[in-house]
């Protein structure tokens, strides 16, 4: 019981330790597999102030002020270009969805007929919306699975009209469960429209919050960046380059943020679980210091047949080392199954793909780590038994 007690705050440690690494791991490699996923020939476009220097800062974050430097005459501009063969254009916002009694809220997202080549969203049912519907701002929708759950249950959604902000909008098409790309996110809650229905019928705007543009992948990226840049600084009257109202990101910038921020959020969790491991050192001492009290008559008994005080710090060394490693032992193997657990109940239930990860520096860190806690916190109970007299040991009772 003695020695399970002891063992246990390292265990719990170990375990926070390998479970958070697991997870974090996990978790960055969705997160990158959503990027990657979009395509390696695709450069995003966000409108923003001269003066920010921030990479993917939304319109809005700028001073409060929506910037609106994105316009239809841009596209057509950027599709001139030969190395450019599609500018999709988004326009996104929040509102309630009616059907008879039912309601939801829902994300609407107004898009180009570009925006269905570039990102990858499909359909289990029904049609999508041409030119000509963005043309005649045709009230037509897809609905995401959620929104037709919500307001249809298990009737058929096709052709039956639903409200956004007092407009009826026919359903035309069924969005696909899969979660689309990184630009789509969940599109679960989401209603995809005309572009030209979500600027001028529903915002009352003539701009785009963002531009996704695909281009042919026999070009060099830097090339394109550098055409985009010229034409679009030419098209706004721009002839500072420190002065554009634009922000162009590719795929590794994505990679490069997104990879910094859950590594830093892996980090920063590690470190609250590993707090758990000091607290389990001085478990281990404790316990270690009552061991020399119980254990005094058996110390003196080997001081007085010749160990010596090295002996008598190296065997208390040894003990908690041992302790400390098989506790680690047990924590990597709780924590690698706490992880499993988690992979199992995210894909089963999450509706996303989750990997099981268990890095190797998670298990290679945690039995450093508790080898190197056991001696840490060993030194002191190791040196109050070696400093035992041993004829008052042999009197101890």
């Amino acid at each position: 019981m003695r020695t399970f007690l002891t063992m246990l705050g390292i265990i719990i440690g170990i375990t926070s330790v390998i479970l958070l690494m697991s997870l974090g791991q996990s978790a960055q490699d969705y997160i990158l597999a959503q990027v990657q996923g979009i395509g390696s020939n695709l450069i995003i476009i966000n409108p923003t102030a001269s003066s920010s220097s921030s990479k993917f800062q939304p319109p809005s974050a700028v001073l409060g002020v929506i910037i609106k430097t994105l316009r239809d005459n841009d596209i057509a501009a950027l599709k001139r270009e030969p190395a450019i063969s599609a500018v999709a254009a988004e326009v996104r916002g929040i509102s309630r969805a009616v059907y008879g009694n039912n309601d939801t809220a829902v994300t609407y997202v107004g898009v180009n007929t570009d925006f269905i080549t570039a990102v990858n969203i499909t359909t289990s049912r029904g049609v999508w919306f041409d030119q000509n519907d963005i043309d005649s701002l045709n009230h037509v929708a897809l609905i995401g699975k959620n929104v037709a759950k919500n307001l249809f249950g298990s009737a058929d959604p096709i052709g039956k009209s639903i409200r956004i902000k007092n407009l009826p909008f026919q359903v035309i098409g069924l969005l696909s469960t899969n979660k689309g790309s990184l630009f789509a996110g969940d599109l679960s809650d989401v209603v995809i429209m005309p572009s030209s229905v979500a600027q001028k019928q529903l915002q009352g705007i003539d701009y785009y919050s963002v531009f996704i543009v695909k281009y042919n992948d026999r070009y060099d990226l830097n090339f394109v960046k550098s055409r985009i840049t010229e034409v679009l600084m030419t098209d706004h009257g721009i002839t500072d380059p420190n002065k554009a109202d634009f922000q162009i990101s590719t795929q590794d910038d994505l990679l490069s943020i997104l990879g910094n921020i859950t590594s830093i959020l892996s980090i920063f969790l590690t470190s609250i679980a590993a707090i758990s491991l000091v607290v389990g050192g001085i478990g281990i001492m404790n316990i270690m210091l009552v061991s020399v009290i119980e254990r005094t008559k058996e110390i003196g008994l080997r001081k007085a047949v010749g160990a010596t005080n090295s002996d008598i710090r190296l065997q208390f060394l040894c003990e908690s080392v041992i302790l400390t490693f098989f506790g680690g032992a047990i924590g990597i193997a709780l924590g690698a199954g706490l992880s499993y657990l988690a992979y199992v109940v995210v894909n089963k239930f999450g509706g996303i793909v989750w990997s099981f990860a268990l890095p190797l520096n998670a298990v290679l860190l945690a039995v450093i780590v508790s080898s190197f806690i056991g001696l840490v916190f060993g030194i002191y109970p190791a040196g109050k038994a070696a400093k035992k007299n041993p004829i008052e040991a042999l009197h101890y009772e």
